[in-house]
């Protein structure tokens, strides 16, 4: 089964413009809108799969879009529309309350930085739930599943603590309880790699399956912990840990550019998954990261050649996401932009954005099990499209390898 679209573009052509037409953009942004409030209402039985699919993702796009400088005359109406869609998390569960991504503590991350943005003094408690959840994630037994990753795991609660403190402009944690959460990832990933006898100092598992990509695997973790600022200084141990698997990983990428989805596949050349759950357009993030962190080159050219596989095999059948999707895979233009300033990237993102609207991708292209959404659906989709009117701003969501916090 081919997984993706031939990619029907020529490429960029050196000194030709790479412009984003802003009447086209905003007409795409306001159908999906509309898509969206007809389809998936602010209600109690949508609150189920938290930012990930539920409505606290609309939630949090509907934020986003507030703060996108070329859509300012609609700020006060996304605002409404976000804390519209995120009161029905706050008066019931997710289901699961540690999760950032699928839960309770994802909702208060969001609440937090929304209330404040609406002027409502309400946001510090919010906050203060938030941090509530700290010394859940400090039990070493915390999630027998796998806790260490984005998804429900401590990599996750770190990325909303880091958005939080950027969002407000404040810490949300001092430096000793960052760098003690970190600790524990960092132990969690060393005793598991001792135990299973791998090649590298950390390795983290999520059901018993070794993922090495951005939604459940070690390149997130490694991201994140690379993201905190004066960690790799405080604990040097960890550093060299860190940095040793961070070359591990990028000894995994492939001549085409791609990465394995998991510890199993290492000994196959050929994978197949180009996503940013899994493969190439999540593990550049990593990649980018440690660029700017280490200032190596290897990892730039890691990104080069992850950006490669992604323009030829980057349109995705699975629907418009950015989670399996072609915005997701878009994104990485978007990234390399920032990182290079080349506008062969910013032409290849754009040019990502108009094949979700031609006739074959709307003909065949698979509908999401969450067509709204924001990771499997629209949602992501909007905030892809306003990041296209801004791209030296522009990020993944809960992802910026860009700020130093």
């Amino acid at each position: 089964m081919v997984r993706y679209f031939p990619n029907p573009y020529e490429d960029y052509k050196q000194g030709a413009a790479a412009t984003v037409d802003k009447g086209e953009i905003v007409s795409q942004i306001n159908d999906h809108i509309s898509n969206i409030m007809k389809r998936l209402q602010p209600s109690r039985k949508n609150v189920s799969g938290g930012i990930y699919v539920g409505i606290t993702g609309a939630s949090f796009m509907f934020y986003y879009i507030s703060k996108n400088p070329m859509l300012s005359e609609n700020k006060a109406v996304y605002l409404e529309k976000a804390l519209e869609y995120l009161q029905p998390a706050l008066d019931t569960s997710a289901g699961d309350k540690t999760s950032f991504l699928l839960g309770d503590v994802g909702t208060y991350a969001i609440a937090t930085v929304l209330k404040k943005a609406a002027g409502d003094d309400k946001f510090a408690d919010y906050l203060k739930l938030y941090k509530s959840f700290y010394g859940q994630y400090l039990n070493p037994r915390f999630l027998k599943c796998g806790g260490d990753e984005f998804f429900v795991g401590r990599a996750g609660y770190l990325a909303g603590a880091l958005w939080i403190s950027r969002e407000l402009q404040t810490k949300v944690f001092t430096e000793e309880e960052l760098y003690r959460l970190c600790d524990h990832i960092v132990e969690s990933g060393r005793d598991y790699a001792k135990r299973q006898n791998r090649p590298c100092p950390l390795m983290y598992h999520y059901y018993n399956t070794e993922y090495l990509g951005a939604a459940h695997g070690v390149s997130l973790i490694l991201q994140m912990l690379l993201s905190v600022p004066g960690y790799t200084e405080f604990n040097k141990l960890a550093a060299h840990n860190i940095k040793t698997t961070v070359d591990y990983i990028l000894s995994l990428q492939t001549e085409e550019g791609n990465w394995p989805c998991c510890m199993e596949e290492v000994p196959l050349s050929d994978h197949k998954l180009v996503h940013w759950c899994h493969g190439a357009p999540g593990t550049i993030y990593l990649m980018a990261k440690a660029y700017i962190v280490y200032k190596e080159q290897q990892y730039f050219d890691a990104c080069i050649k992850a950006a490669e596989v992604v323009w030829r095999k980057g349109l995705l059948r699975k629907g418009p996401g950015i989670c399996h999707g072609v915005a997701g895979n878009g994104y990485v233009f978007l990234l390399l932009h920032r990182l290079t300033g080349d506008a062969k990237y910013l032409y290849r993102a754009k040019v990502f954005s108009d094949f979700m609207n031609t006739d074959e991708f709307l003909k065949d292209a698979r509908l999401p099990d969450n067509p709204q959404s924001l990771y499997e659906g629209t949602a992501g989709t909007i905030c892809y499209l306003a990041d296209l009117l801004v791209p030296d701003t522009a990020e993944f969501p809960f992802q910026d390898v860009f700020t130093a916090y």
